[in-house]
């Protein structure tokens, strides 16, 4: 199995620039590989790869406090 990308880019969805996404600290599982940046225009982009529900709830808490259970 392949190691995860440390960056990726994408286009901000507010003013259409990139932006680098950074591969975020997580447990040592394949469950989720999540993903978080700041556009220089201040909007924040999330992203993850990996078990959909894990991907959905990491990307539906708007506050950033999301964290990974088994």
């Amino acid at each position: 199995m392949s190691k995860p990308a440390r960056i990726l880019t994408f286009k901000c969805a507010k003013c259409e620039q990139p932006v680098k996404v950074f591969l975020q600290k997580v447990s040592a599982c394949s469950h989720i590989q999540p993903y978080q940046g700041l556009c220089a225009c201040g909007e924040p982009k999330r992203y993850a790869t990996g078990n959909k529900d894990a991907v959905e709830s990491f990307l539906t808490s708007a506050d950033g406090s999301w964290t990974h259970h088994h």
